[in-house]
């Protein structure tokens, strides 16, 4: 909200300069943006917090000033002067949908010239971000702006039988509002009806309808000053995607009784620039009126949460600055005797997320500063302990970041179009019921729809080249219940190397994220690919990811590949992006497993032979990794390692075959190799890889 700050004088003797007036309240809890100065003298920019709707006025802003600068409130008491004719004889107000609706009041005002503002209500509109359209609207605006609370006014002979009616909309309901768009209602929203009620001629807390509207031939005014239920209005504006000044406030919890004040004041200034008549009285209908709550504060409990002492007459002070008329109920003994003073508190009506001590507690705290309290922790009552996963957490952190990978941390609330491209067969999104927008109304069924979204952002700012790991969590729903599975998400694009002096720039590939996935396999024992990735991957680079276990019915881990070009398009992705994700699961159990078989061991003091197998099998799906475990299981203890050294498809072989060279490294820590040993062994492997996947030793 843009706060005008010659405005704000108007409610306190504020002497000290905008720049310092904005450090103040950011002190106090209230965000800045921005102070800019103007043909208006200075404007604040303030950022303000979904609970904090009393300070979306000038008014408000000016009570947290009055805390903090310890200088008087100048109250808003408006006494516009009235006719004889009562306003109820005029105007009838009925409200039906009493959970949606809690207060309406309604003036009327005759004979009303409809002009162009002067220059002094225009000017701190103008200041304030708002449109200028006449005297009467500008003056609703203007209120708004001033106290608070939203008002709306109708030409009061376009309303039917002079009769105001509060109801629930009925489903396909249709009304064209003042900004000239027809809108279907649901249900769950309130409309203000006119005549019999069957007419909507506004949707309550959001905006007014057109047919009713004021216009430079309007006579008589009719001044609507209600008050309608939060939840309803935040549903609304999200699903007409209409967001209003009005919207704002009502949908964060305006305060039902500064309806009134603000009517009145209204009126005092319609009179002021229209010279009409207001009738006498208001039509109030308050069904929804609620007993102001009292809560206690005790300095035992504020010494206990904030650990140092504020003097009685500062609490008493603040309190009183910010509307708590706090009075002293007695005294508490304190641990060492001394004696403790204890107040009771009267909720204020602008300040209905104040409900407990700990509220209390913490408006003392940022009003006092909060750099008076001492930065200590309270004391530890048990030993800090790691979490059972922070280890393998650790190490696979280190290895990516050692592999030139960065962290993020994204907001796991996604478009449900774009979690949809990624979203597994079968897989119910968790959606969200009460979304903040239609950009971020389910919780991601993966963690590459955000990750895809990172590097989106990355490219779109200008960094080609990018690299990008996330530990987080996907959300499923099973049957009623939400499932949360943590899950490592890794995104690249651009050059796995870039050019320099001794050598060229290449590419990032395929090869170069299963390398990278294979590093991490190392801490793990190894992954199994299975070459067929889902249907938002390139069909030729991609790869499921199984368990470190050498079988072809390993655990299913995750996915990896680069991303199809249907859905590159989908992101605007002009570069090939390589995307993979890993549950974390069962990663952190091959951890633990493979941790609890390590053994030292110690180098071998013999040396080492090589031994190179060239084998030609068919081409049925069978890998590297197939082989290689199949040498594994003949636990033989001088096989040190098995690597794959050449792989050739093509011309010179057979049809739907290939050939591929493996080095098999043979050491012994009992003594040096015999060439009868290295053949007993080098025969048992030509003999499993014949009778496990038909190979064919080839001729040197």
């Amino acid at each position: 909200m843009k706060i005008v700050y010659n405005w704000l004088k108007e409610f306190v003797d504020v002497t000290a300069p905008p720049s310092e007036v904005a450090s103040r309240l950011a002190l106090s809890g209230t965000n800045i943006g921005s102070v800019e100065s103007g043909p208006h003298g200075a404007i604040i920019d303030a950022e303000v917090g979904s609970n904090r709707p009393d300070c979306l006025s000038h008014c408000g802003i000016a009570r947290e000033l009055s805390a903090v600068y310890k200088l008087p409130l100048k109250s808003v008491a408006p006494k516009p002067i009235e006719s004889a004719t009562k306003a109820s004889d005029a105007v009838s107000v009925e409200i039906q949908s009493r959970d949606l609706c809690g207060r309406f009041t309604a003036r009327v005002i005759r004979n009303a010239k409809i002009q162009p503002s002067p220059k002094w209500l225009k000017d701190r509109l103008e200041a304030s971000g708002v449109a200028s359209i006449s005297n009467v609207v500008d003056i609703s605006n203007y209120v708004m702006l001033e106290l608070g609370h939203p008002l709306h006014t109708f030409d009061y002979d376009k309303v039917r039988d002079h009769r105001i009616v509060v109801r629930r909309a009925k489903s396909g309901e249709k009304i064209r509002t003042l900004d000239g768009v027809e809108r279907t209602l649901d249900s769950a929203f309130s409309v203000v009806c006119d005549g019999d009620g069957s007419r909507p001629v506004g949707i309550g807390g959001i905006m007014g309808g057109a047919e009713t509207e004021i216009s430079f031939s309007t006579k008589n005014i009719l001044i609507e000053c209600a008050w309608f239920e939060a939840i309803a209005v935040r549903k609304a504006a999200r699903f007409l995607k209409l967001h209003t000044e009005a919207s704002t406030r009502f949908g964060r919890g305006a305060d039902p009784e500064t309806a009134g004040l603000a009517s009145r004041r209204a009126a005092e200034l319609i009179l002021q620039l229209t010279g009409g008549e207001l009738l006498a009285g208001v039509v109030d209908v308050y069904p929804g009126k609620r007993q102001p709550k009292k809560i206690q504060l005790t300095r035992t409990e504020l010494l206990r949460v904030m650990g140092a002492d504020v003097p009685d007459k500062e609490i008493e002070a603040i309190l009183t600055a910010l509307g708590f008329a706090p009075v002293r109920i007695g005294e508490n003994r304190g641990a060492e005797g001394s004696l403790l003073a204890a107040w009771e508190c009267t909720q204020p009506s602008w300040r209905a997320e104040v409900e407990r001590e700990i509220d209390l507690i913490e408006e003392v705290a940022r009003i006092y500063g909060l750099d008076k309290f001492p930065p200590r922790l309270p004391a530890a009552r048990q030993g800090a302990q790691r979490m059972p996963k922070f280890e393998p957490e650790l190490r696979l952190r280190e290895r990516l970041i050692g592999l030139g990978y960065r962290e993020i941390l994204t907001i796991p609330h996604v478009a449900g179009e774009r979690d949809a491209l990624f979203r597994p067969e079968g897989v119910t999104p968790a959606q969200l019921s009460n979304p903040l927008s239609e950009e971020a109304n389910v919780l991601r069924s993966n963690g590459l729809v955000t990750m895809a979204a990172a590097l989106e952002w990355n490219l779109n700012h200008g960094q080609r080249n990018v690299r990008l790991f996330e530990i987080g969590r996907h959300y499923r729903l099973e049957g009623c219940a939400s499932v949360e599975t943590p899950v490592l998400t890794i995104g690249a694009t651009g050059e796995a190397r870039e050019k320099n002096l001794y050598e060229s720039a290449r590419e990032y590939q395929f090869a170069d994220l299963k390398g990278d996935l294979d590093a991490l396999g190392e801490l793990l024992g190894g992954f199994n690919w299975k070459h067929d990735g889902p249907k938002w991957m390139s069909v030729s680079r991609s790869a499921h990811l199984a368990s470190p276990e050498y079988s072809r019915d390993a655990v299913a881990i995750g996915v990896a590949g680069q991303l199809s070009k249907r859905v590159a398009e989908k992101f605007k992705l002009r570069q090939d992006v390589f995307l993979a994700e890993l549950d974390l699961d069962p990663l952190y159990a091959c951890y633990f497993q493979l941790k609890n078989d390590r053994r030292y061991s110690p180098l071998p003091r013999y040396p080492a032979v090589e031994r190179d197998f060239s084998l030609l099998f068919k081409d049925q799906g069978v890998t590297f990794r197939h082989v290689a475990g199949a040498i594994h299981h003949l636990n033989f203890p001088e096989v040190a390692s098995v690597q794959a050294r050449d792989l050739y498809r093509g011309k010179n072989l057979p049809p739907g075959t290939f050939s591929l060279m493996i080095r098999v490294t043979l050491q012994s820590h009992e003594g040096t190799l015999t060439e009868s040993r290295i053949s007993e062994i080098s025969e048992k492997i030509i003999h499993v890889l014949q009778y496990t996947f038909g190979a064919q030793l080839r001729a040197s």
